[in-house]
């Protein structure tokens, strides 16, 4: 198949393609492209969970369309993988929307075919701000990381801290997350006084550690992938003396998902991060989809990615249902713009000049609860839009 997409041009393959009216009169095709192998598989399991809870409570037909899921696994950070399947997808099964998308070069790649497809894309998680910029197409219900790493920036100076050390994975991620928290420190006054960038998929940060024990700040910024490197990190800067009572050890909400905090101990207590959503989150709504997400997965709790899963199928419905059931990208595009829903982090909206989510940032604190270390949120920032394209000239 990637031979004769290759040979022919992807143009000419969909020229070739047609769809049969039968088809796209009753059946709108969702391609979900996920990691459901390898070590990110747990992120897959997160995101279907949310797709999958969705569909159980509102059905598989909607706009007087069957709803059709084609799973699609990347295995994981895979970016001439994510296009191919995302290319088999469109030629091949002929889908009508592509959604999922986890990793950001996932994202890209898959990006490209959307806007040569003319595919709606709905991306669930991949966080690099530029994605949405790379096809006219996709719109995103996950978040930008500068979106959660600027207002965590602009709070550190208002409440007394007036240096930071950056320490982030060196990729497009952890790139935003740094550029974000020193763009706002530095605007509102603090003084960054050193940084670094510490390799992927990395499990050994003594020697980043160190410097910045050496560096002596009054806080550190922190983002590393969710996974194995928030235990893992946590761990080089306690048995250096680095712990939130004597330095702030600051973040997005990565490094203290529940992965990471099961594998903390007490050093993790005090913990400040910025996020967009935590299973702890006190609305009814979410209590009620956490409920219904342990049940469904086996007393799994719910992350930031069952949430993207869930709030994009939303949007995916309520889209459809504007457009009478119309997948076409222009239509679903335009009707996606604007749109607004109460979700189980809170309110959330969709640009309509950005196609990027627009929502509440919680500042929240690890503390214990019944024996057990959760995110407990004290402080909030509403309305939040991407900066980076807040920023771009209009």
């Amino acid at each position: 198949m990637r031979g004769y997409l290759t040979r022919l041009g992807f143009c000419g393959a969909l020229a070739a393609f047609a769809v049969s009216p039968v088809q796209a009169q009753s059946t709108v095709k969702i391609g979900v492209i996920l990691p459901y192998s390898g070590p990110l598989a747990d992120t897959a399991t997160q995101m279907d969970g949310g797709i999958k809870l969705f569909m159980q409570r509102h059905g598989d037909t909607v706009a007087g369309k069957k709803i059709e899921i084609i799973r699609k696994d990347t295995g994981g950070i895979a970016p001439d993988v994510a296009r191919r399947l995302a290319q088999e997808l469109v030629v091949r099964d002929g889908v009508d929307i592509l959604t999922g998308f986890v990793l950001t070069p996932n994202a890209l790649a898959a990006a490209a075919v959307s806007e040569q497809a003319k595919k709606p894309m709905v991306i669930m998680n991949a966080a690099t701000s530029i994605i949405t910029t790379k096809s006219p197409y996709a719109v995103r219900v996950s978040m930008t990381l500068p979106q959660i790493t600027e207002p965590l920036g602009a709070w550190a100076f208002r409440n007394g801290i007036k240096n930071a050390f950056t320490m982030v994975s060196d990729y497009a991620p952890g790139h935003d997350a740094e550029q974000g928290f020193q763009r706002a420190f530095k605007a509102a006054g603090g003084e960054i006084v050193g940084a670094i960038r510490t390799p992927v998929n990395n499990v050994d940060f003594s020697a980043y550690a160190q410097r910045v024990k050496d560096a002596n700040p009054q806080s550190v910024f922190i983002f590393v992938p969710a996974g194995k490197e928030p235990a893992a990190v946590m761990k080089s800067l306690a048995e250096r003396g680095v712990t939130p009572d004597k330095i702030k050890i600051l973040g997005s909400g990565e490094i203290v998902d529940d992965t990471g905090l099961k594998s903390m101990g007490d050093e993790a207590l005090g913990v400040i991060t910025s996020y967009h959503y935590d299973r702890s989150h006190n609305s009814q709504l979410n209590k009620e989809f956490v409920k219904d997400f342990r049940a469904a997965n086996g007393t799994l709790n719910p992350n930031l990615l069952a949430v993207g899963g869930y709030d994009g199928m939303h949007l995916i419905y309520e889209t459809l249902k504007k457009t009478k059931g119309n997948p076409e990208a222009e239509a679903f595009i335009g009707a996606a713009k604007g749109m607004s829903w109460e979700s189980p982090r809170g309110s959330v909206q969709i640009d309509p000049e950005t196609r990027d989510v627009v929502q509440t940032i919680y500042v929240r604190k690890v503390e214990k609860v019944g024996g057990e270390l959760t995110n407990i949120e004290f402080d909030k920032t509403e309305n939040v839009k991407d900066p980076v394209k807040a920023r771009m000239p209009k």
